[in-house]
């Protein structure tokens, strides 16, 4: 007998083919799915797809039928693994398949932001055609080349950021956020020691007890003024009001994110509000989007089914 499948929130795969997942059992797919829902749904569920949608204890302990969750992403936050465990659920995540995406993602961010393209596009479109000069030089440029980039959390993201960054002759440390410390190719340096040393710093850590408000006033202070912060990884590890406030202090170059403490964001946020928008580059957690990592992120789901589910 095929497994009944059900897939909480899956806009969150975009306009990926799902077919593959659909051959494999009875699958229903819904769009979103609120927590008030999420019992009822998945009641009569032997697998549970999930990229974001909540899986608690008590939800767990009211869904005797469910055999596997497959988390359509790397973190696994958004899922109680202890109370999985204890009754008897596998938890799979999709590991890897967005590598080279955030990893183009974290590099683009820092070439925008130390070559004020965002600045410089605006100034082309609205300023340029008629112009006296054939130069402008409205805001200070820096290249990539030669510059410290600082990594938080050497995980598989992590390195492949590493590598690129030295590819393209940065001069590459990292920092631990698990306490581990293994051979490396590049140097380790405590936190501090890393944001005092960084013209570009990038997070790619979980989000986890020892990571959460990783990057707050006290850290930011630590870091050169002209000093880029990205994080692709999770919201909660960079307080977000107290990057706003270095910002608009001048405290910090500039920064990308690409995740929130809220998802979406909060209406009120104070990195809506920073007075020099063009040195704060944010976008909505797709920094892992790429229609070509999105089929990656599908063979994986796959995978894990078919791992715990075997056909014959």
């Amino acid at each position: 007998m095929k497994p009944t499948i059900v897939f909480l929130d899956q806009y969150s795969l975009g306009e990926a083919d799902l077919s593959p997942i659909r051959a494999l059992g009875n699958y229903t797919g819904y769009e979103t799915t609120q927590p008030s829902q999420v019992i009822e749904r998945c009641r009569e569920a032997d697998i549970v797809i999930t990229n974001k949608v909540l899986l608690d204890r008590a939800t767990l302990e009211q869904l005797p039928r469910l055999r596997l969750i497959c988390v359509a992403a790397t973190g696994t936050n958004n899922v109680d693994l202890k109370a999985a465990a204890e009754l008897g659920i596998a938890v799979k995540n999709a590991v890897g398949y967005s590598t080279h995406a955030v990893t183009e993602t974290t590099i683009g961010a820092a070439i925008a932001l130390m070559r004020q393209t965002v600045y410089y596009d605006r100034f082309t479109k609205e300023c340029y055609a008629g112009s006296e000069r054939q130069f402008h030089f409205g805001r200070t440029t820096h290249q990539l080349y030669g510059s410290h980039w600082g990594i938080v959390g050497l995980g598989n993201i992590g390195h492949n950021v590493a590598k690129v960054a030295a590819a393209l002759g940065c001069s590459v440390a990292y920092t631990s956020t698990s306490g581990i410390a293994r051979p490396e190719a590049y140097p380790c340096m405590p936190l501090d020691e890393l944001l005092a040393w960084a013209d570009v710093v990038s997070i790619h850590c979980p989000l986890t007890d020892r990571t959460r408000g990783l990057i707050g006033t006290r850290e930011l202070a630590l870091m050169k003024s002209t000093a880029l912060l990205i994080n692709v990884a999770r919201g909660g590890i960079v307080d977000e009001a107290a990057l706003a406030a270095a910002l608009d202090a001048r405290a910090l170059g500039g920064a990308a994110l690409d995740v929130f403490v809220h998802e979406p964001l909060d209406t009120d946020n104070p990195l809506l509000a920073i007075r020099e928008p063009d040195r704060l580059l944010l976008s909505p957690h797709n920094a892992w989007s790429p229609v070509e990592a999105v089929a990656v992120l599908v063979e994986c789901i796959v995978r894990n089914i078919r791992e715990t589910f075997p056909t014959e």
